[in-house]
């Protein structure tokens, strides 16, 4: 029993910390059109900022985290972020101008590390065998949290679109606190290595991945999946508010649901799936299914046939552990770190370009002078780089040998 204490512990600590990134995103448009006093459509364009400015700085920061917890081990790296996380939730509870929203966005990003630290976590106690399935029960641990998270986000916005920004202070708090009492440390001190300056330039860390040329393309598919799977947070609120006319209460349902469907398949599904069929297999079929169900979200027109397919949609989040698994197997113990660190850039970086290229496409689409009213562009654009990533995929290095 005591071998499974560890797992325990990152997966309560990953879905506390979810929760409290789901408690506001049902809230942020009536938050930003409350301080800024503008329309759905413009308001996405903040969010998409906001979202760009969160991005930036987890792609400027993930090498660092991910090498500082390779130094000074995961247990330290966890706690800290958690606290400063804290912080910034009450910055966004009190702000009063839009300025101090990005402040907030660029604080939580930088301590948004705190996903690719339980990852290389994970890869700590278990073997290379059963990674894919690790990476994905912290994803189903997220996807748990963000069950929870997004459903008391919309029912605390009935109270104002400030409330469940300090029930996510809390959250991360206890969080810390309870880390800090029962989080243990996985990393030994024969497997540390010194912090190397050298190699938390984020696009030094990028460019490095050209050397290894199974884990650069492995990367890139990563990169154009992330880029995708990313139009969710994006424009979800402002899409279902504009199409369904969705309200805090509604959006927070939509996206709880959506997340217990993450979590059933990235808990039980994919330890099921990729022991059968090989992590390329999975992936594979995961980014052609993601490519066709975003396909048809960008035409949906039925608020009963979204529900129905989020199950469906869902089903595409498989490929990011399998990349992840196939990724890490090239990968040696003491630089696991640096590999999730340099993994969460590149996710940093898909953040980065999917809220502004999103909100934008959303904009453009729903704008009262669009010649062609669309909201759903947004999913159209994202399916084009599912397929994109499933052809990078089938040609590269990582496809297994006949």
């Amino acid at each position: 029993m005591k071998s499974r204490l560890p797992v325990i512990f990152i997966i309560i600590t990953v879905a506390m910390d979810s929760i409290g990134v789901g408690l506001m995103m049902p809230v942020m448009p009536d938050l930003i059109r409350q301080i800024t006093g503008e329309t759905v459509s413009e308001a996405a364009v903040w969010g998409g900022m906001m979202a760009f400015t969160y991005a930036f700085m987890q792609f400027m920061f993930g090498p660092t985290i991910g090498n500082l917890s390779d130094h000074f081990g995961r247990r330290p790296v966890l706690l800290t972020s958690l606290v400063i996380m804290s912080v910034s939730y009450l910055i966004f509870a009190q702000a009063q101008v839009i300025w101090l929203l990005f402040v907030a966005r660029a604080i939580t990003g930088i301590t948004g590390a705190t996903f690719a630290t339980a990852n290389a976590y994970m890869a700590d106690i278990t073997t290379a065998e059963k990674r894919a399935a690790s990476f994905g029960i912290v994803g189903a641990a997220f996807g748990v949290g963000f069950v929870i998270g997004p459903a008391i986000g919309g029912m605390l916005g009935q109270f104002g679109p400030r409330a469940p920004f300090y029930v996510a202070a809390s959250v991360a708090a206890l969080n810390a606190c309870f880390g800090y009492f029962f989080l243990p440390e996985t990393l030994s001190q024969d497997k540390r290595r010194p912090f190397d300056l050298a190699r938390i330039n984020p696009f030094t860390a990028l460019s490095r991945l050209r050397y290894v040329p199974e884990i650069g393309a492995l990367a890139l598919v990563f990169f154009l999946f992330s880029v995708g799977q990313n139009v969710y947070p994006s424009v979800w609120a402002y899409f279902t508010t504009e199409k369904f006319g969705f309200d805090s209460r509604m959006i927070g349902i939509s996206l709880a649901i959506f997340g217990l469907c993450m979590a059933l398949v990235q808990g039980g599904l994919i330890r099921l799936v990729i022991p059968r069929f090989g992590e390329w297999n999975t992936a594979k079929a995961a980014l052609t299914l993601n490519a066709l169900v975003l396909v048809i979200t960008g035409f949906i027109s039925s608020t009963l046939f979204l529900f129905l397919l989020m199950p469906v949609m869902a089903l595409g989040v498989i490929a990011s552990p399998s990349l992840q698994g196939m990724m890490s197997k090239a990968t040696s113990a003491e630089n696991q770190g640096e590999l999730q660190g340099v993994l969460a850039s590149v996710q940093g970086l898909a953040m980065i370009l999917s809220p502004l290229l999103m909100t934008s496409l959303f904009r453009i689409f729903t704008a009262e002078t669009t010649p062609l009213y669309l909201p759903g562009a947004p999913f159209l654009a994202s399916a084009a780089l599912c397929a994109t990533a499933l052809l990078i995929l089938l040609f590269s290095h990582a496809r297994p040998k006949a």
